[in-house]
């Protein structure tokens, strides 16, 4: 995915751009006045998308192959996807699945302005697993509207900030441990807000498998491999265990998550960085942070200054004073 600014009053132009960066579909309106304007930016396998459209935009689309959530901030969106989808509508202040990424769909945008959110599918497997069986199924959302208006407004914070922070600026960093920090927080969002085939509750196999051994192992491949792009299903992986029977090995025996114990594990490297740096240089704090993964500055100094007793400005500049 790549970043674009796309702005257009041509319905032939605008069909063929859209096919070109979603997927295949046909545009019609019964007006002469069709100018839409569709800026993205990239972070990762996340892309972030503003879409302004001023007038009445009929569409039929093909199956897009991603996930893409919708926030809409003025207008109205009617939407159905088939086959046996229900036609939903949407206005401001609504967060919904625009559609499953195997369905076609179709609907209208009414002069409306909205954020699409778009990730592949495969990253929620990364941070959940599904139902265990023969053929272990890939985790997917089941619903397109969240499981509560909470959920809601805390994935559309999140949506809100990653904007924010990579609008168009060109100095978007792209270290990979910031972009898979910043992917995985958002796929666990998303989870935790629209309905999902993911399975939390570890089963007996889980629990009987959740022992210091298990534990020992994880924390030695997270040592060794912190500075590396790993996820939860990549610990998992590595010591042989499900994503449950990780997430409660490091709950029952050490009171934690996996992905927490990794976090706290970068923070150790992140203030051994600052402690050897020098000021002088035009070393960061900023710069530090997003070397180990930390993509809000504010979370960031947070969580150092709970773990350290002072800010990391002050250890970048007191250890070399």
């Amino acid at each position: 995915m790549e970043a674009f600014d796309f702005d257009s009053d041509s319905l032939e132009l605008t069909e063929e751009f859209l096919s070109r960066v979603y997927t295949r579909m046909h545009l019609r309106s019964d007006t002469e006045h069709t100018r839409i304007h569709v800026t993205r930016d990239v972070l990762g396998q996340l892309a972030l998308d503003r879409l302004d459209v001023t007038y009445g935009m009929a569409h039929q689309a093909e199956p897009i192959g991603k996930i893409l959530v919708c926030s809409v901030h003025s207008g109205g969106i009617v939407r159905q996807y088939f086959p046996n989808g229900d036609e939903g509508t949407f206005g401001p202040g609504d967060l919904f699945l625009y559609t499953p990424h195997n369905r076609s769909y179709e609907g209208v945008i009414h002069h409306a302005r909205y954020d699409i959110l778009t990730l592949e599918p495969d990253i929620l497997s990364k941070v959940a697993a599904a139902s265990p069986g023969r053929t272990p199924d890939r985790v997917r959302l089941t619903d397109d509207k969240p499981v509560s208006p909470a959920a809601g407004r805390h994935l559309k914070r999140a949506m809100s900030y990653l904007l924010q922070s990579v609008r168009g600026r060109s100095d978007t960093p792209q270290h990979d441990l910031f972009a898979s920090t910043a992917c995985q927080y958002v796929a666990a969002g998303v989870l935790n807000t629209f309905p999902s085939n993911a399975l939390t509750d570890p089963t007996i196999e889980d629990r009987h498998d959740a022992h210091p051994a298990t534990l020992r192992r994880a924390v030695a491949f997270i040592d060794e491999h912190a500075h590396t792009d790993i996820s939860v299903a990549d610990i998992a992986a590595a010591v042989s265990v499900s994503i449950r029977t990780l997430q409660l090995a490091f709950r029952r025996h050490m009171n934690t998550t996996p992905m927490s114990y990794l976090r706290r594990t970068r923070l150790a490297h992140a203030h051994a960085d600052l402690m050897a740096a020098d000021a002088t240089t035009g070393v960061t704090v900023a710069a530090v942070a997003t070397r180990w993964g930390f993509h809000q500055p504010y979370r960031f100094t947070r969580t150092y200054h709970a773990a350290y007793g002072r800010t990391p400005q002050q250890t970048l500049r007191d250890h070399h004073a």
